[in-house]
């Protein structure tokens, strides 16, 4: 436990205001939102710059003190987690939450590493551009977590994860040195990238403070249709046929089971299934167009005809309006919350390559319903980048402790076919504590030797989210 003297030399950082000490203040920073894990903290520091910042930072280092950034606190490994023996001091950059600029000329937007999500949005809104990460969370995630975890959300397909959207950053390093990397080029060979190996690091190399994100022209023309199909095979023709005749206007593919429509329906408010009749399974299929509304209309009724003509789909209905679009992707992101009332939920953020997902969906099946009779399957996702939710809810009337408590086996076995596809146990939720002790059995020594020799230049004394990503 850091000592009293030392809580007051770095509460004076910040300012006693901005020092979180009483219990009931401290306590939303101590657990992550599925409730897997829990930490403790003798203090939670809200510094307002990223001098405060440097500050904590060179006094951490000089008296090695563990500290733990926590961004938006809507991670779900146990990334923004204190451990549990009180060591660690958490430190919040909700009060960096400065739009610095915006260039619509350049196609940039600076930024402070706190500043929610949303905010971003608006602030491109304002100058007629568009930033296109979005998430479900993107109402209290921030910049800086969404870099840490390199956030990828439901436009991946057309314009990349947040290391394809971010130009340069600014970082505070464990020893306190600020360094300035705020660059505004696309290209840019001048060395090392600096920039990298800051975004997906999960706050264990230091504190981003600061980025410069790309933006885009706003589409002109946007159709969202919503369709039902037979299989995730069907779902995979479709998505190769929307690709080739939609080309860079495809901006989002997403597959969804008849039990996630379900789950939806019956426990998020003003939820509604959109078509009439029943399907095993959805795709929500979006399309932007820089041009005029008229060219999606004629895209998405092109695409539809064909693929019902073909037997691709079983049904269809394209949102009339901005409120039925926002209607039916609120039904897709909606979809992990509502499996809580459904009792315990054991979940997945995986990744296979797209023309792999119909044959891991099988086999994963297969293989969770042999180990757990009657659970029940809720996997959904951007097929479009092969990113699964493969998320599975307890069997009806089961014990859900009981259940929770199989969490690692049947991780175990979905990550087991995961890799035999050649995927990704962490597709964007990042590795934090809950997948640490699986990353060093699936990569390979030297990956894990380069990645320590990493941490051990920028952190020598250990002290940035100790606990996480590595051993």
């Amino acid at each position: 436990m850091p000592s009293a003297d030392l809580l007051d030399r770095f509460a004076a950082i910040v300012g006693t205001g901005n020092a979180l000490r009483v219990p009931a203040d401290v306590e939303p920073y101590l657990t992550e939102g599925r409730g897997l894990y829990r930490g403790a903290t003798p203090l939670v520091l809200k510094p307002g710059s990223t001098e405060e910042v440097a500050a904590i930072m060179k006094l951490a280092s000089q008296t090695k003190t563990p500290i733990v950034p926590v961004s938006g606190g809507t991670g779900l490994v146990g990334g923004g987690v204190p451990r549990t023996d009180g060591a660690d001091i958490v430190m919040s950059l909700a009060r960096l939450n400065r739009i610095r600029d915006v260039d619509p000329v350049a196609n940039v937007i600076a930024v402070d590493g706190g500043v929610i999500l949303e905010d971003v949005h608006k602030a491109a809104e304002e100058v007629d551009r568009l930033f296109p990460l979005s998430l479900g969370s993107e109402g209290s995630c921030r910049v800086a977590g969404n870099l840490s975890t390199n956030a990828g959300g439901t436009a991946v397909l057309a314009y990349g994860n947040m290391r394809q959207l971010c130009l340069g950053l600014e970082v505070v390093l464990p020893t306190g040195e600020i360094w300035d990397g705020m660059r505004r080029l696309k290209k840019d060979n001048t060395g090392y990238d600096l920039r990298d190996l800051f975004i997906g690091a999960e706050g264990t190399l230091g504190v981003i403070t600061g980025a410069v994100l790309k933006l885009f022209p706003r589409p002109r023309g946007h159709q969202v249709a919503f369709v039902g199909l037979r299989s995730p095979a069907d779902a995979l023709k479709l998505f190769e046929f929307a690709a080739g005749l939609c080309g860079t206007a495809l901006t989002g593919f997403e597959l969804m089971p008849r039990i996630g429509v379900e789950f939806t329906t019956r426990h998020i408010p003003n939820v509604r299934d959109p078509l009439v009749t029943v399907h095993p399974w959805y795709a929500l299929i979006d399309i932007s167009t820089s041009d005029a509304e008229e060219t999606a209309e004629r895209m998405i009724g092109t695409l539809l005809e064909t693929a019902y003509e073909r037997g691709l789909i079983d049904d269809a209905v394209v949102a009339s309006s901005e409120a039925q679009r926002k209607a039916i992707w609120h039904m897709r992101e909606s979809m992990s919350d509502s499996q809580k009332p459904e009792g315990g939920s054991i979940k997945h953020d995986v990744s296979v390559p797209v023309s792999q997902v119909p044959d891991f969906m099988a086999e994963a099946e297969k293989a969770v319903m042999a180990a757990v009779p009657g659970a029940r399957i809720c996997a959904f996702g951007h097929l479009g980048d092969g990113n699964i939710h493969y998320n599975i809810s307890q069997p009806v009337g089961a014990d859900k402790a009981a259940y929770l408590a199989r969490w690692r086996e049947v991780n175990a076995i979905v990550h087991g076919i995961v890799l035999k596809h050649g995927g990704s146990i962490s597709a964007e939720h990042g590795i934090g504590q809950l997948k640490r002790d699986e990353l060093a059995s699936i990569r390979s020594p030297i990956e894990m030797d380069l990645m320590h020799r990493i941490k051990a230049a920028f952190d020598p004394a250990g002290i940035m989210n100790p606990g996480k990503v590595l051993q």
